[in-house]
């Protein structure tokens, strides 16, 4: 399994890096290799991580009749919710940076002129029903529940960390390098915020996935098309 977790890491840095480093962006359609990339390590998600989707599988199974009713209201409101407190942590977020930072208006418009051409329409239906929901199925519902596990079988010292820390700290750290070759610091620190959120969530509340699987989607759609900052 450790094998099958660092070949799929591997993939998403070469991919991020090819989509965001100043050498390779120019050179391909963004567009077309972010969703070719969700739509990869979302496959991957779910090949490598069978074992842990049969789980998550038996626990929605196990309900019935109301009480599956109002768990998944639940899951699709605390989404909602959640996608709304970024959102307005990344909108007042946005006008301290500008305070501090001359330069980070430049660069928060260099993230925004990714859109080039495309279709606003196309965007956000690729953003909200491939994009967002493939990145929290891989980064959260696959790599941190498995470093969790790895972390939990394993003999060495646990840095006076239990497992599911650990977990959520190396998948708060892995999502925010893979943004780096972007060589953006707004956009670096928007995914350590957000992964730190995500990743701590997850921590908290596992049976929360799909929530945060919705959460994802809206705020990606939300912050890049419908209601840019």
């Amino acid at each position: 399994m450790e094998r099958q977790l660092r070949s799929s890491l591997l993939a998403a840095f070469f991919l991020w890096f090819a989509m965001f480093s100043p050498w390779t962006r120019n050179d391909i359609n963004f567009w077309a290799v972010m969703l070719s990339t969700a739509v990869l390590l979302g496959i991957l998600s779910f090949i490598y991580g069978r074992d842990i989707w049969h789980s998550r599988t038996l626990f929605w199974g196990d309900m019935e009749g109301m009480e599956a009713f109002r768990y998944w209201l639940g899951q699709i409101a605390l989404g909602v919710l959640i996608a709304a407190v970024l959102w307005g942590l990344f909108w007042v977020g946005d006008k301290l940076s500008q305070l501090i930072f001359p330069f980070a208006r430049d660069q928060v418009n260099a993230v925004y002129n990714i859109k080039g051409t495309w279709d606003m329409q196309v965007l956000w239906a690729m953003l909200l029903f491939v994009i967002g929901p493939a990145e929290e199925i891989f980064w959260r519902g696959y790599v941190q529940e498995r470093l969790v596990r790895l972390f939990a079988s394993s003999d060495r010292p646990r840095l006076f960390c239990n497992a599911p820390v650990l977990a959520m700290a190396a998948t708060v750290l892995l999502y925010t390098l893979v943004h780096v070759p972007s060589l953006n610091f707004m956009l670096i620190m928007a995914a350590l915020v957000c992964g730190a959120a995500w990743s701590v969530l997850y921590w908290l509340r596992p049976h929360w996935m799909p929530a945060l699987i919705l959460s994802h989607a809206l705020w990606d759609a939300a912050v890049f098309i419908w209601m840019p900052l």
